[in-house]
């Protein structure tokens, strides 16, 4: 049983409304939940969530964009390594580029006419990469406290790597770590997200697991060490001026301070910037305005 952190009636809402899928890669699986049906629907609207969080993310999100239009195919995905999906095989550490791969398997799953990309943080960033590369499959972009892929000056390659190493090194050293109840896990992520536990409670449940008389992440490890590289800002700004279709930036007012000024900074056109009340997961503080928000976006699609 989980913690009472997790209220009955919200999982059984999220049963009722939503399906649990798997679609296979080459070398694992992804799971999702899923609204709707992908080959009825004009329409189709990926979530791909933040780094170290899963498809949980956006149940709240998801819920309120179906109550406004819900003729639409939503789908948000756990990615490798995260929630219930694979891990990745071997001594893999998830390079970033890898997950331009994994949403490239994906995609052929969805509607044929029309694809809309959500991605929050991490999500965000595979998102504005994948819309670049393949902007024949992306009809539309909103991204929620995320804009560019990550860089940094040539000159700090030589830390990256050297910091990257050690941080793979410390990972084979140190054992996991296990809570001895699911409401000390919900309380240790509130604290550190600075969110309410009711809003990163599902989140939780998702991703973590029981083994012997201890919860422990259901996340790969891996996932916590550190790039051996990152790419440049120059390559960043090529990426997002390859970024072709309607887009939108969602950010907290108490999110990443950056943001706006990366957006006017790194492409000549700069995307539509949206502040809502929260932090670095307003979606969760806020997920009727950001659903607004997403619906808005896709109406500017179908114009």
């Amino acid at each position: 049983m989980l913690d009472e952190t997790i209220s009955s009636e919200s999982v059984s809402a999220e049963e009722s409304l939503f399906s649990e899928t798997t679609y296979d890669l080459a070398d694992g699986e992804l799971s999702a939940v899923e609204i709707g049906d992908a080959q009825s629907a004009e329409t189709t609207i990926v979530f791909l969530h933040g780094w170290l969080d899963n498809a949980a993310s956006f149940y709240s999100v998801m819920e309120a964009f179906h109550a406004l239009a819900p003729q639409y195919h939503l789908c948000a995905i756990d990615l490798p390594g995260h929630g219930m999906s694979s891990n990745k095989l071997g001594s893999n550490f998830y390079l970033f580029h890898d997950y331009i791969d994994d949403i490239y398997q994906l995609m052929p799953n969805f509607s044929p006419n029309k694809r809309i990309l959500v991605g929050h943080s991490l999500g965000a960033l595979i998102s504005a990469c994948y819309s670049a590369a393949f902007p024949e499959q992306v009809s539309g972009l909103v991204q929620i406290e995320g804009y560019a892929p990550l860089s940094e000056a040539p000159e700090e390659c030589v830390t990256r790597l050297r910091e990257g190493v050690i941080s793979r090194h410390q990972y084979r050293s140190v054992p996991a770590r296990g809570y001895d109840c699911v409401k000390t896990a919900v309380r240790h992520r509130a604290q550190v997200n600075k969110i309410a536990p009711a809003l990163i409670s599902p989140v939780i449940e998702r991703g973590i697991k029981q083994v012997g008389d201890l919860w422990y992440w259901r996340s790969d490890g891996k996932l916590k060490c550190d790039a051996l590289y990152r790419l440049s800002p120059m390559h960043a700004k090529q990426i997002m001026e390859q970024v072709t279709c309607p887009q939108r930036v969602i950010i907290g007012d108490e999110g990443f301070p950056y943001l706006p000024q990366q957006c006017r900074e790194l492409t000549e056109n700069p995307p539509e910037v949206f502040t809502i009340e929260g932090g670095h997961h307003c979606h969760l503080e806020q997920p009727e305005q950001v659903a607004e928000l997403i619906l808005g976006l896709v109406n500017q699609t179908q114009q």
